[in-house]
């Protein structure tokens, strides 16, 4: 099973996840061009190309078909690898994905790269950009020492370099796979949070374009049930990842 990581994160973004799927998988976090301890060439960054990226490294490592898991960004690669590469893809687990960025989310990217260069920090952004779009207000009110432990969490991994920020939110503004999700044949499972703003649910639709998909909403999450639910949201995914493990 290989997850893919979302924006500015690197391979241990899945921690809450990988505890339990490695109970039943052999699971591979990688970290995606221009984050964590990977290579950050200069270059045009896209999600297809994340794609590419992805099933070259399985045919390093010999994969021939692995489950596919991923958040947000990691969603959008998901999916262009399911569809350029089918026959490598045995399960297709899409979450907060979205189909073809629309005026909102460029906003946000925008927004949060302005953020970035004022701080000069990629790491800080993510705390004061960032982070209030995937959890909900309740989170905030409710379990402050959560968050703080997970912006902890943050700081201690590598940190994102500023230009190669600015290369993946280009190809999260550039995202468009929607001609593409009629070629994805693997099962697919798509999850959102119920309160989710930035992919939200109004993807939900779009996404039903993949043949047979199944859709789960997270009551009481926003853009990261990872965090947010993680027992019912890992639950919920192990259940489909074991109905087609065979």
């Amino acid at each position: 099973m290989i997850l893919i990581p979302y924006l500015a994160a690197d391979y241990a973004c899945y921690a809450f996840q990988v505890a339990e799927y490695a109970k039943h998988f052999t699971c591979i976090s990688v970290d995606p061009r221009g984050a964590g301890e990977t290579d950050k060439p200069e270059g045009v960054y896209s999600t297809e190309l994340f794609a590419d990226d992805v099933s070259a490294f399985m045919q390093v490592l010999g994969m021939d078909r692995v489950h596919i898991s991923g958040l947000s960004l990691g969603a959008a690669t998901g999916m262009w690898l399911a569809a350029k590469y089918p026959d490598k893809v045995k399960s297709l687990s899409l979450h907060s994905a979205w189909t073809k960025t629309d005026p909102f989310i460029k906003t946000l990217m925008e927004g949060w790269r302005v953020i970035a260069k004022g701080l000069d920090s990629v790491t800080e952004m993510v705390m004061l950009g960032i982070f209030p779009w995937c959890f909900t207000p309740e989170l905030y009110a409710d379990r402050p020492d959560y968050i703080e432990s997970l912006a902890a969490f943050v700081r201690s991994r590598p940190a994102q370099p500023l230009d190669a920020f600015m290369r993946q939110t280009n190809a999260v503004i550039g995202h468009d796979v929607e001609s593409q999700l009629g070629k994805i044949k693997s099962p697919t499972q798509i999850t959102f949070g119920q309160q989710d703003k930035i992919t939200s649910t109004r993807f939900a639709d779009r996404l039903q374009a993949i043949q047979g998909a199944e859709l789960i909403i997270f009551e009481g999450c926003a853009h990261t049930p990872i965090y947010e639910k993680v027992d019912e949201f890992n639950q919920k995914t192990l259940e489909f990842l074991l109905r087609h493990s065979e």
